[in-house]
């Protein structure tokens, strides 16, 4: 029944958009792209990448998805923490798993992030 991924959504707060383009531009290096006319008045920002997409979405109340969260393949963790770094993100290491080395990075508001790279033997 299910081909593959079409988007994943993400909340966030109300009016905070240019923050959310700061982040998903300027640090994880998606490209920003229109939402559709009907949509937009709701607020929120959508990104992709390579085949990925994700939408940030307004929550009113706003709750971060502090578990819960996307994992984003990287071609290099290396060059991923080195441009965190260079940005002033935090990042936080994770236990590696086999064939795969990760770490976690927050939003602007708290949604938890996964970067992880797959290592190949």
């Amino acid at each position: 029944m299910i081909e593959d991924i079409h988007h994943i959504q993400l909340a966030m707060p109300k009016g905070r958009e240019n923050e959310a383009r700061a982040f998903y531009v300027g640090v994880l290096q998606l490209s920003e792209v229109e939402k559709p006319d009907a949509l937009r008045k709701r607020g929120g920002v959508w990104f992709e990448s390579n085949g990925v997409r994700l939408h940030l979405g307004v929550e009113d109340p706003f709750v971060p998805a502090k578990k819960a969260h996307p994992g984003f393949r990287v071609k290099s963790l290396d060059q991923t923490i080195q441009i965190l770094v260079t940005t002033g993100v935090a990042y936080r290491r994770e236990i590696d798993l086999p064939d795969i080395t990760r770490i976690y990075v927050d939003d602007p508001f708290g949604n938890r992030i996964e970067l992880l790279e797959v290592i190949s033997a």
